[in-house]
């Protein structure tokens, strides 16, 4: 059982059968993603967040519970529309594109479903545990943090690598589409306005939300 400092003390606890198929999941999850994308995948928001969410359900530790709804919901939201759309036989932003890609398997496929379900489960835990305010700071840093390794040290996008499911423009810091850079700015300017708009458009609303909708990890009756 965490410590009081991560838990408050009224928090309801988090079903030990929820904790047990989450774990279950991510064991399935993170080798298969490995051997198939390698590990800078696990860099990527999304993969972040759901990593930092089975710790924070194990310890029921409010903020690294807030910490992943604040930087996701939005995105994830955004996500589960595309593919509802392309299911549908529409397009709409084409994110979900790789969900119907035949060189994908279907079971790989799958396992990327928990970008619908991650987010539902987020306000659940959220709501369990309580909204750390706490979590706007620390994911925008963690974003920014996040922001700059991919663009110092991983591919970009347009990069020609041996293994072509190797992730390029991680977290679209060199532009919206992969397959080439973006060229309206200078590619560092772009990273900033990139950074600076993923923390007013998507965090700062996101943590407004939670905070007036959820119970205050400090607070929670």
């Amino acid at each position: 059982m965490p410590p009081a400092s991560a838990r408050p003390a009224s928090a309801r606890p988090i079903p030990l059968w929820l904790k047990i198929a989450y774990s279950g999941f991510l064991a399935v999850m993170i080798p298969v993603y490995w051997a198939n994308y390698g590990p800078t995948n696990f860099l990527y928001f999304c993969d972040v967040a759901l990593l930092l969410t089975f710790v924070g359900i194990w310890r029921e530790d409010a903020l690294l519970i807030s910490l992943p709804a604040v930087g996701i919901l939005l995105p994830q939201v955004l996500w589960c529309a595309d593919f509802l759309v392309q299911l549908c036989g529409g397009k709409m932003t084409g994110m979900t594109s790789y969900m119907f890609a035949a060189d994908h398997s279907l079971f790989l496929r799958g396992l990327s479903l928990f970008h619908g379900w991650l987010p539902f489960l987020l306000v659940y835990l959220v709501r369990r545990t309580g909204y750390d305010r706490r979590a706007l700071p620390g994911w925008t840093l963690l974003c920014i943090g996040l922001c700059l390794v991919a663009f110092f040290l991983l591919p970009p996008a347009g990069a020609v690598l041996a293994n072509p499911r190797t992730p390029r423009d991680v977290n679209y810091v060199f532009g919206m589409n992969e397959a080439k850079p973006q060229s309206w700015l200078p590619p560092i300017a772009y990273l900033a306005v990139w950074i600076a708009a993923l923390t007013g458009i998507v965090f700062v609303p996101t943590h407004f939300l939670l905070k007036s909708t959820c119970p205050s990890a400090g607070n929670l009756s």
